[in-house]
């Protein structure tokens, strides 16, 4: 079937990120933490990184900022005045989004996600909170109609969460970015955690948890993955498989936990951990489910998790072609494609190429499910 010649090119991402600049979280952060706020540093090699006060490892800015480039020759480390000046300056963003062919993102940190991971919950959330306001102020107010902040929390208690959560709202954030771990005694299922998942229905933000934001040891999984040397660079390959691990837990604390249960209508979105697996995953849960769950004592569900994972279960994917060959095992208007712009993973310049590859043997009505209509739809975005 041929396809309309610009449905490609009406595509959101569901998944893109900023390069902070310098003076991101010296600027507005709480000025009791301005001498600990995050900063970049000069590496031994010229290159540059971030700095994260209280956490080992650096957050190498090459890495985060490597989109286009060729495998062979990225970097671990750059001078900052290398990097895509879309990465924190939005009327360069909007260039690049027209030369990959899109109409908007829905934009993550980068050094953000590696605050998840902080011990300090107190430093953790002055340095979101300097963040959030940076990418209020300063990037989405540049093309408010293209670029969809989503605002971050370290969940140092629920009363706080819920109130963040408001205050979101007010921003024109369009979600929350959660740490994997909370900053509470409670984790995530329990009951004590009504109120934050009833706000979050009641606001209508999406909650999503992104790959790299679930270590509960306060260690910066960054850091890790760019060892490459010996036994350390196979260690890392295999750290890389275990974030997509990490969020299916996540995942299953919801269905398992009766998250979904008490509160149906709550969207979770699963960010840049692929989708291919899922098929698999829920085909799996739901034989635990139907064989196991009498004799391990966890009691009926009003439906299998497979219809919990269909109906509040958002997959964000951006080169998984197993993604869309699997969608019709899915729910397909589950299912956002992203381009990870800058990163190093990002399909950005040649997302347009890509699904068109990608999706062969789809119907368009799927495909702009897919690349467009399901993102616009989940976080109120209006194409122009």
């Amino acid at each position: 079937m041929a396809m309309a010649p610009d449905i490609f090119r009406k595509a959101l991402s569901a998944d893109s990120h900023v390069t902070e600049p310098p003076r991101c979280y010296i600027d507005y952060i709480d000025p009791k933490y301005r001498d600990r706020a995050p900063r970049i540093v000069t590496d031994a090699d010229g290159g540059e990184s971030f700095h994260i006060d209280g956490m080992a490892g650096k957050v190498p800015l090459a890495i985060v900022a490597a989109a286009g480039i060729d495998p062979r020759e990225i970097r671990v480390t750059a001078p900052f005045s290398e990097l895509h000046r879309g990465g924190w300056e939005p009327k360069a963003r909007i260039a690049d989004q027209d030369r990959d062919g899109i109409l908007g993102e829905v934009i993550y940190p980068s050094v953000g996600m590696m605050l998840c991971n902080h011990s300090d919950p107190d430093y953790k959330q002055a340095c979101m909170w300097a963040y959030n306001r940076w990418l209020q102020e300063e990037f989405c107010a540049g093309a408010p109609d293209r670029l969809f902040g989503m605002g971050q929390t370290a969940v140092r208690s629920i009363a706080e969460a819920v109130e963040d959560f408001r205050r979101f709202k007010e921003m024109g954030f369009r979600g929350v970015m959660m740490p994997g771990v909370p900053a509470t005694q409670e984790a995530y299922h329990d009951e004590a955690f009504d109120p934050l998942w009833r706000a979050a229905v009641e606001l209508d933000l999406p909650v999503t948890f992104h790959i790299l934001t679930t270590r509960s040891d306060g260690q910066n999984p960054l850091a890790t993955l760019t060892q490459n040397s010996g036994g350390k660079a196979a260690r890392s390959f295999q750290r890389g498989i275990y974030l997509l691990s990490a969020l299916q837990e996540i995942i299953m604390q919801f269905i398992w936990g009766r998250v979904f249960e008490r509160h149906p209508k709550l969207k979770l979105v699963i960010v840049e951990a692929d989708a291919g697996w899922a098929p698999h995953f829920i085909r799996r849960m739901d034989h635990t489910y139907d064989v196991h769950r009498h004799h391990m004592g966890a009691g009926d569900l009003s439906m299998k998790p497979s219809g919990f994972f269909k109906e509040n279960v958002y997959l964000t994917f951006q080169d998984d072609l197993t993604a869309f060959q699997t969608a019709h095992l899915l729910n397909p208007r589950r299912l956002l494609w992203a381009n990870d712009f800058p990163h190093s993973d990002s399909t950005w310049p040649k997302s347009q190429d890509i699904l068109r590859e990608h999706t062969k043997g789809l119907s368009e009505q799927e495909i702009g499910w897919i690349v467009r209509d399901n993102t616009a739809q989940l976080y109120n975005v209006r194409l122009q």
